[in-house]
């Protein structure tokens, strides 16, 4: 499961509906649905939010919002609807973020040239609107 830090225009199709997909199971074992991934990771940032399941939501808006500027169908009822008012940004170390852009760009040189070619050049880096960059380390539970 792997749950981007980075804006959700940066995933080439195939990436765009995994995360959709893995975010919607990350929703299912956050709701205490599921019997696996109980204790992944990815889930701390979520689970140390005063609302789990809104934070998991707004997270999820934001990937549906980039799948309907690409004309993509994605089921906006598989989450609540989110609040007007948005949860408090998360935390989001700069080392972190520039970890997961070059593993994205890793994917991409093999499953996607095209995407690889036009992020390669990339310099300033977005974050998914969830999230607010400081300076810090990559992430220690991030495998290297």
């Amino acid at each position: 499961m792997r749950l981007w830090f980075l804006h959700p225009s940066y995933l080439d199709s195939i990436g765009l509906v995994a995360l959709w997909r893995e975010g919607l199971l990350a929703r299912k074992v956050l709701l205490g649905q599921t019997k696996g991934y109980t204790h992944h990771p990815q889930l701390i940032r979520f689970r140390e939010t005063e609302n789990p399941i809104q934070t998991i939501d707004a997270y999820l808006k934001a990937v549906h919002d980039e799948a309907v500027r690409r004309g993509y169908n994605f089921d906006l009822n598989k989450i609540s609807p989110c609040e007007s008012q948005p949860p408090p940004l998360l935390l989001l170390p700069d080392k972190q973020l520039e970890y997961e852009f070059h593993h994205l760009l890793n994917k991409l040189k093999k499953r996607s040239p095209r995407q690889y070619s036009l992020l390669h050049q990339t310099t300033a880096i977005l974050p998914h609107p969830l999230f607010q960059i400081f300076q810090g380390n990559k992430c220690p539970w991030e495998k290297s």
